[in-house]
């Protein structure tokens, strides 16, 4: 019960760079991956830009025979995982004492779109096994545990855009229980014409930028990606000589109970006061805040008012960045891609930067690190998400 939890791999699979270098050089510029939508049709809809991976190309990570049979979800978990999994320098024939665990929003919604359109559309009598394949909710994990041989426990977490750090926590569990040594969590979500159109009839996408905490932002950018973890007990890590990015100390989780898009100030806040409390850590000890930030006026407004709940006098001399200002919301891998991103951070002491930051708000009058990296010293860093259905989590990590 007294496990000691790292970090040892990142994968990273997103509009501003695939492998975490490249991402984290582009984060630290501020580099935007927000351009025109082409995978969808957009003709009818309010906006027309959002977070797509141009370049990405499944063949380099998967076998292109049976690529085809995965969904685009699947394909970025997997190609996400396989770079984890090199990055932690982890041979897994060795060890198969690990757990998956990953979270999704839409992982299989993009395949049901597509059997909709031949059926709605081109009158299709019968589907192919190709699409069929794609449809179970569970399917990325179940391919990467297939694919790498992996015979411990394995799970999907559906809770929406937390459920990246639903399902790193749950990892954590694993570790800290003695269930498993090592554990690849995580979260990917493909960019689909459901959420798409969703977020734009709310009227929750920005038309041009995405600027949280900004007093004129307007919303949202509908993004895709992955990102992936290799976690592990300390003793397995400093065993094998692995590299160590940042350490776990705990996670918070909360459930609003009530409303089904609007978190509440006291959700998030509560939800902040476990992670501390179980990370053991006072509100005077840390550094960095990754704040959820997607630049809807309520979220933001709301999350400033818990960060001022929660620290009090402190809350202004306590960066917080929203990395989605600069690759939009990739829905359930945005709380694992925040993830990597605070790993980078307390390693690196240097915070990214709330991009689009033009006009203060007094409502949100926090320190957002507008518009350019800083260099501060991090030792403690929160991972803030939350999620429809009022799921909240908050994760703790500090430097290795």
């Amino acid at each position: 019960m007294n496990r000691r939890v790292v970090i040892t791999g990142l994968g990273v699979i997103s509009s501003i760079g695939i492998g975490w270098k490249e991402f984290w050089e582009n984060l630290q510029q501020g580099k935007s991956g927000i351009t025109p939508i082409s995978s969808v049709d957009t003709s009818n809809h309010f906006t027309h830009l959002g977070g797509e991976i141009k370049n990405f190309k499944p063949e380099e990570f998967i076998e292109k025979g049976r690529a085809s049979f995965l969904s685009r979800a699947t394909q970025l978990a997997f190609a996400a995982t396989k770079l984890a999994v090199a990055d932690a320098k982890l041979n897994i024939s060795k060890n198969n004492n690990i757990c998956v665990c990953l979270g999704t929003t839409n992982g299989p919604t993009q395949a049901i779109e597509h059997i909709n359109d031949l059926i709605a559309l081109h009158n299709e009598k019968e589907i192919n096994s190709q699409s069929i394949c794609k449809i179970p909710t569970n399917s990325a994990p179940a391919f990467l545990s297939t694919e790498l041989r992996l015979c411990n426990s394995n799970f999907i977490i559906s809770t929406a855009c937390a459920a990246g750090n639903y399902a790193i926590g749950y990892g954590y569990d694993q570790i800290v229980l003695g269930k498993s040594d090592i554990a690849i969590v995580g979260g990917s979500d493909p960019f689909i014409r459901f959420a798409f159109t969703g977020f734009n009839q709310f009227s929750a996408v920005a038309p041009e930028k995405c600027q949280p905490f900004d007093k004129n932002r307007k919303g949202m950018q509908v993004a895709e990606g992955a990102g992936i973890l290799v976690l592990e007990s300390l003793e397995n890590a400093l065993k094998r000589n692995a590299p160590i990015y940042a350490e776990i100390l705990g996670y918070g989780l909360s459930c609003d109970a009530f409303h089904m898009t609007t978190s509440t100030v006291e959700g998030i806040a509560a939800c902040m006061r476990k992670a501390l409390k179980e990370a053991d850590i006072t509100i005077d000890k840390v550094d960095y805040i990754s704040a959820h930030g997607t630049g809807t006026p309520t979220n933001d407004k709301n999350e400033c008012a818990a960060i001022k709940a929660v620290f009090g006098p402190r809350y202004k001399s306590i960066p917080v960045s929203s990395i989605k200002s600069m690759l939009g919301h990739t829905m359930g891998a945005a709380s694992a891609i925040e993830t990597i991103t605070c790993a980078l951070v307390v390693k690196n002491d240097i915070i990214p930067p709330t991009i689009n930051f033009e006009t203060p708000d007094p409502e949100c009058d926090i320190d957002c690190v507008p518009n350019q990296a800083r260099r501060h010293a991090v030792n403690i860093a929160l991972n803030n998400s939350y999620a429809f259905g009022g799921n909240n989590a908050c994760l703790v990590m500090k430097k290795w």
